[in-house]
C-alpha cells in the first residue's frame, strides 16, 4: 500500500509540475502579441477614468498603442498585420493592444474614436497622442522611436 501512494504522490507531482510547465510556456508564446482589450481591462492596465478624470496617469510598465478598430473597416483590416509585426518587433519595449469600436464603445467614445483606425500612442510619462487614419510600417516606427522610445 505504501508502494502504491508513493507511486500515486510521485505520478501527481510529476503531472503538476508538467502542467505548471505548459503554464510557463503558454505565456512565453503570447510575447509579441497584438492583445484584445476591453473596458475592464484598460481601468486596471491603462488609465482608470472612471475614477480620475482630470489628470492622465498612465499604469502601465511600458510605453503603449491602442488601436481602435472594426472588423468591417477596410484599413483598420490593413494595419492590423503591421500592428502585430510591431508587437513582435519591439515585444520587449512596448505593448500594443487592440480594441473593437463596436464592442467598447465607452473606450471608444472616452478617444472620440469617430473615425477609425485611430492609435493612441500612450508614453510613460505625459500626454498620449492620437493618430487617425492608416499609414505604413515605417510610419509607425517612427512615431514608437521618436515618441513612445524617445530613441
Amino acid at each position: 500500500m505504501r508502494k502504491f501512494l508513493a507511486t500515486t504522490f510521485i505520478l501527481i507531482s510529476c503531472v503538476l509540475c508538467a502542467c505548471a510547465g505548459n503554464k510557463q510556456s503558454e505565456n512565453e508564446d503570447k510575447k509579441g502579441e497584438v492583445i484584445q482589450m476591453n473596458k475592464a481591462m484598460f481601468i486596471k492596465d491603462v488609465f482608470d477614468y472612471t475614477a480620475n478624470t482630470d489628470t492622465w496617469q498612465y499604469k502601465g510598465n511600458k510605453p503603449a498603442i491602442i488601436d481602435f478598430y472594426a472588423d468591417w473597416c477596410g484599413p483598420c483590416r490593413q494595419t492590423a498585420p503591421i500592428m502585430k509585426e510591431l508587437a513582435k518587433q519591439y515585444s520587449n519595449e512596448i505593448v500594443i493592444y487592440k480594441v473593437d469600436v463596436d464592442k467598447e464603445k465607452e473606450l471608444a467614445a472616452l478617444f472620440n474614436a469617430s473615425s477609425i483606425p485611430l492609435f493612441v500612442f500612450i508614453p510613460m510619462k505625459g500626454e498620449p497622442q492620437l493618430f487617425r487614419g492608416a499609414a505604413d510600417k515605417a510610419t509607425y516606427e517612427k512615431v514608437i522611436q521618436d515618441f513612445l522610445l524617445k530613441k
